[in-house]
């Protein structure tokens, strides 16, 4: 017999999205029509809702699995590519960048944000990434930055050192072969937030460079609205103020965005993170900006992002196609 769905709610949204065991009974019920008991904080959702929303175990169930299927991925890409260079791009230790290159001179360069609720995550482990596109004919350059559960730091002070990071990348792309007219960026989950701030900034106001920086972008499965995030259990950790939602919210500065942009989500992500992708993609469109919408049919959170280290997938051929290394 199934779970109430708002006990299930309950439970795997409480303790401020605390990890829950899930079985598929659990899933299908998380999955369900919402039902109507308690106030509604988010278009239909009650704070319990909402929370799960925003909580990727809740869909995910196979997490774990993934994560560990992706570590192997990682050591058997290292191990074929070697170490990285590392260069930093600010005083803090945190503020380096891993650089992989491809043999070719003056090639192309994708700028990869790693995800981790911006929170956890290093680009140490995410080495993976960077074999498709090195092998293709692109440098491939891996961003580490702080975490905003270090002390004082706040998702501001994130949105800065991934914006220095690229100035960084703009100015010295000389010192890797790489072209600087040819910089794209990409990332997953809070790295797609992060990546879509990327695109949408105003780099001749923030760091005196010209405004198409960037060539072109993916933001996979990312949060462009931070209005429903403060509103989850992540404020917890995030402690947004209402100038951070309006400044760091993608969705909010489009004008300011000057390349093509590739938005993806799988097909079993959690109901916002669907919503968040389909609508900024909706946006973008509306403003009469070059956007396509991918969707990774039968693929969770984890699960969609495991395709950018393939160049056949979804995400790996998209952005070799879009950095012009592979035909369409």
């Amino acid at each position: 017999m199934r779970m109430n769905r708002r006990r299930f709610i309950e439970r795997a949204g409480t303790t401020l999205g605390a990890a829950a065991t899930l079985t598929v009974s659990d899933l299908s019920c998380a999955q369900e029509t919402q039902s109507d008991g308690g106030p509604k904080v988010w278009l239909h959702m009650t704070q319990a809702e909402l929370d799960a929303a925003y909580n990727q175990r809740v869909y995910a169930p196979n997490m774990d699995l993934v994560q560990k299927r992706r570590l192997a991925q990682v050591a058997a890409a290292k191990s074929r590519l070697g170490e990285p260079e590392i260069f930093s791009y600010g005083e803090s230790p945190m503020e380096r960048l891993l650089v992989y290159r491809t043999e070719k001179r003056n090639a192309p360069i994708q700028v990869w944000v790693h995800g981790g609720t911006w929170r956890f995550g290093s680009a140490d482990a995410q080495i993976e990434k960077a074999e498709p596109i090195v092998n293709a004919g692109g440098h491939c350059i891996l961003v580490d930055f702080s975490r905003v559960d270090d002390e004082g730091v706040s998702l501001s002070d994130l949105v800065r050192q991934v914006r220095d990071a690229v100035a960084w990348v703009y100015r010295r792309a000389d010192d890797i072969n790489g072209n600087r007219d040819r910089i794209f960026v990409s990332g997953h989950s809070s790295g797609g937030h992060l990546a879509g701030v990327l695109l949408t900034t105003d780099w001749a106001n923030t760091h005196d460079l010209p405004l198409d920086v960037i060539k072109g972008g993916l933001c996979a499965s990312g949060m462009f609205d931070l209005t429903p995030v403060r509103l989850s259990w992540r404020n917890s950790y995030l402690k947004l103020t209402d100038d951070e939602v309006e400044q760091l919210s993608p969705q909010r500065h489009i004008r300011h965005l000057n390349a093509p942009v590739i938005v993806a989500y799988g097909t079993e992500e959690t109901p916002e993170f669907k919503r968040q992708s389909r609508d900024f993609a909706a946006a973008v469109k509306q403003a009469g900006k070059p956007v396509s919408l991918l969707v990774a049919e039968g693929h969770n959170h984890f699960e969609i992002a495991e395709t950018y280290a393939n160049p056949y997938g979804l995400l790996g051929n998209a952005v070799l196609t879009q950095m012009g290394l592979v035909k369409s």
